[in-house]
């Protein structure tokens, strides 16, 4: 028999399960609960920080590695860029079904703490030019741990809420986890311009550019967060409770039965999708297209706008979804993100350093959609589905749409090789945005529409 219960259910108080939760009960909401759920979604949210962190970091690095000897091809650095991508979806499955059984405590704290393993990772390898390919892989791939945390501290924070308040409370967590990628596109070019601990940290890399060599500690960018992860998940072990509302494996499957769970996992794509894909390669798509071109601009300088502009959005769009409705929001999130894609195109065989900023501008068109979007899917989901199934469902369409940057990287790649440019991706992009656009019209925002979100 499924616990699909009342958050109210009693069970035994221990250290990491509450007693009683009731966030739809007003006298309880106001009493205990409103305050217990804001410090558990801040705490929660600060560990949120540090996976993105970790799950983008590579971004950050594969543009710099080149420079100070890393014999890296083209192909090489988008699959190193795309890794991350493809062991946070992974992970993201197993995260999805990880609440109902540990509760937010475990996950939480533990998942954060593993961080430090791909974080302490990096620190070594970047410091000698020579290791080898298959350690970078696999250093890359360990980075998807941050990828995955998202999966099971999503779904765990609607729990806390009551469902009028789950719009805001998921945009305000995802969006300020969001930051954390474009905390390390801003941070790294700066951290790892001067000496962080002295000769504890490692000695310097030389760094050529245009000609122009520097030094840098390019170990700074992942040794900076190492105490921060640390005293994050420390304090989520000790400061977090977990919500009576438990399943196993077996009974959290039934969500696979629903429809509306594709659809959504479809719209979840196109829009987290596409943030944490062009996130994480963004960087080396200005490396790409403007290189070569006299004054070429230095790629984090710029890429970190990308996920600001994603991540803030989302954060204002999340209460607009909670008034106005989240399928409406949807509707024109994917509308501008259609626009976007195929306005990029006009700028991605550039001849002078003239068209970049059209190109700048066309991509943060896109991260501003997909953000916008990122939000209004969330508010969505819990409105369609009770409950427990509510978090499976956010925890799945989180997963499958983490795969993003390794779609990205691998088809940004492949489109270039194959045809010379990257047009064919952004062409593809935009059918798949005008398809789900037509799915959520249809089903959630047309007035008569069967399930209206």
């Amino acid at each position: 028999m499924a616990t699909d219960m009342p958050a109210s259910a009693p069970v035994s108080p221990s250290r990491t399960w509450l007693n009683r939760w009731e966030p739809e009960n007003e006298t309880f909401w106001k009493t205990e609960g409103s305050r217990f759920a804001w410090r558990t979604l801040w705490i929660t949210t600060a560990n949120l920080i540090m996976a993105f962190i970790v799950w983008f970091v590579v971004s950050a690095l594969v543009v710099r590695l080149p420079g100070i000897g890393f014999k890296l091809t083209s192909n090489q650095l988008f699959w190193l860029a795309a890794m991350p991508g493809l062991a946070g979806g992974t992970l993201r499955i197993i995260h999805t079904f990880l609440i109902p059984i540990y509760g937010t405590r475990h996950v939480v704290a533990i998942s954060t703490l593993l961080l430090l393993i791909p974080a302490v990772g990096w620190f070594y390898a970047v410091q000698d030019p020579t290791t080898p390919y298959w350690i970078l892989m696999t250093l890359a791939f360990l980075a998807g741990l941050g990828g995955g945390n998202f999966s099971s501290f999503m779904p765990s924070t609607s729990l806390f809420f009551p469902k009028r308040l789950q719009g805001t409370a998921l945009a305000i967590q995802a969006g300020v986890g969001n930051f954390g990628v474009s905390v390390v596109q801003f941070v790294t070019p700066w951290i790892i311009g001067f000496v962080l601990v002295g000769t504890l940290a490692g000695e310097p890399q030389t760094f050529t550019r245009a000609n122009v060599q520097s030094s840098i500690w390019l170990q700074n960018a992942t040794l900076i967060y190492i105490p921060f992860i640390l005293v994050f998940g420390v304090l989520a072990w000790f400061m977090l409770r977990s919500v009576p509302v438990r399943a196993n494996f077996r009974e959290q499957v039934d969500i696979f039965k629903m429809k509306h769970a594709f659809f959504m996992t479809l719209l979840y794509i196109m829009t987290f999708g596409s943030f944490s894909g062009l996130s994480a390669t963004f960087p080396l798509l200005i490396r790409q297209i403007y290189g070569g071109l006299p004054g070429a601009p230095d790629p984090l300088a710029f890429a970190f706008l990308g996920p600001l502009v994603g991540s803030i959005v989302r954060i204002l769009a999340g209460p607009v979804s909670d008034k106005l409705g989240g399928a409406r929001v949807t509707h024109w999130s994917g509308i501008g993100l259609v626009a976007c894609a195929i306005a990029v195109t006009f700028f991605t065989s550039p001849t002078s350093m003239a068209d970049f900023p059209y190109f700048v501008a066309a991509m943060l068109g896109l991260f501003l959609f997909a953000g916008i979007g990122n939000a209004s899917t969330f508010k969505q989901m819990p409105m369609l589905f009770p409950p427990r199934q509510a978090g499976g469902v956010i925890g799945w369409t989180g997963a499958m749409a983490a795969y993003g940057p390794f779609a990205c990287g691998l088809m940004l790649g492949y489109s270039f090789d194959w045809f010379g440019t990257f047009n064919a991706f952004f062409y593809w992009a935009a059918v798949f945005y005008a398809a789900c656009t037509a799915i959520n019209w249809w089903f959630y925002a047309r007035k008569g529409a069967e399930a209206p979100c």
